[in-house]
């Protein structure tokens, strides 16, 4: 299948994703003024920064496409390998409302925002990495190098079952992430799901530039094939692209989602692993910085106080 994506779906995906961007900058800063209504103090951010931003944007890119692709078949499922990109699905948990299903004080208002942001990686709150208490989560989001592995364990026996499994270019270097790539020659039987992994190649793991990053593309693809896989690139966030991606018909797809580390981040500071503007709440600049990064994605228009999610 291949055509064009109606212009009312690319928006909707644009859209989700600016939402998701801005939630999950808010959990990693804010205690307070979560929509902003006023022009951001030192008192409005936490005493302790924890969390990682690199990866949000792409995990955020690859769950709304993935979301809106998918968006009639229940038999689908996400499976996240950078767990510590946890902002980001959390998020999306809350955007779907899956969150408010589990914990009804994460209601779709400015109440149940305010909980989602100054609980993030707070005490007796929310962890900074994917855990079990996560609806739908079954491993501690810090243990990278497993999901591909899960998601072929699910699929076993379930023909019924899709899953599409995000995996960090830092955490495809470890031993289990690359020998599950086997497993495609294993689960190869009409009598399993499908598995689509989906490669995050954004450059850079928490302290040095990750090894596939540093491949060329011919040499990435040779790899991938020689596994079994057919590899098909996505350049940056559009979803156009990536909406064209998932409609093509290949055997046993292997996409390659390029993005830059921490994008739509602060200019200065966007390639940060982890939190980009370490000290806004003692530094003027920096608060101000900030303030501009989190009005970059006019949440405004996306979210009501009272009514939630307007998309």
């Amino acid at each position: 299948m291949s055509g064009q994506v109606d212009y009312a779906t690319l928006d909707k995906i644009k859209k989700r994703i600016r939402a998701c961007d801005y939630l999950s900058v808010a959990q990693l800063y804010l205690k307070n003024n979560y929509l902003l209504k006023y022009d951001l103090s030192f008192d409005d951010i936490k005493p302790r920064l924890l969390g990682h931003w690199g990866t949000c944007h792409g995990i955020n890119v690859a769950y709304a496409n993935l979301k809106s692709f998918f968006n009639t078949d229940t038999n689908f499922s996400f499976v996240l390998g950078p767990g510590h990109g946890f902002p980001a699905l959390q998020a999306n948990l809350y955007y779907d409302g899956v969150l408010s299903k589990y914990d009804e004080k994460a209601t779709l208002d400015e109440k149940g925002l305010g909980y989602l942001c100054r609980h993030f990686s707070w005490p007796d709150g929310f962890p900074s990495h994917a855990s079990p208490m996560t609806p739908g989560i079954i491993t501690e989001g810090g243990e990278l190098g497993y999901a591909l592995a899960n998601a072929y364990g699910v699929a076993l026996g379930h023909p019924e079952k899709t899953l599409a499994v995000l995996i960090g270019d830092g955490e495809l270097e470890t031993a289990t992430a690359i020998d599950s790539l086997n497993l495609r020659n294993i689960m190869a039987s009409p009598s399993n799901g499908k598995v689509l992994p989906i490669l995050h190649l954004n450059g850079h793991k928490i302290s040095a530039p990750s090894l596939y990053a540093r491949k060329s593309e011919r040499e990435l693809n040779e790899m991938i094939r020689g596994f079994g896989f057919s590899p098909i690139w996505i350049y940056g966030s559009n979803p156009d692209d990536f909406q064209k991606a998932l409609q093509k018909e290949v055997e046993s797809p292997f996409y390659i989602l390029r993005t830059a580390k921490g994008e739509t981040g602060p200019n200065l500071h966007h390639e940060a692993h982890q939190i980009p503007l370490k000290n806004p709440a003692t530094d003027e600049n920096e608060l101000h910085e900030l303030e501009e990064w989190l009005k970059s994605y006019h949440f405004e228009e996306l979210f009501d106080q009272e009514k939630g999610f307007i998309i």
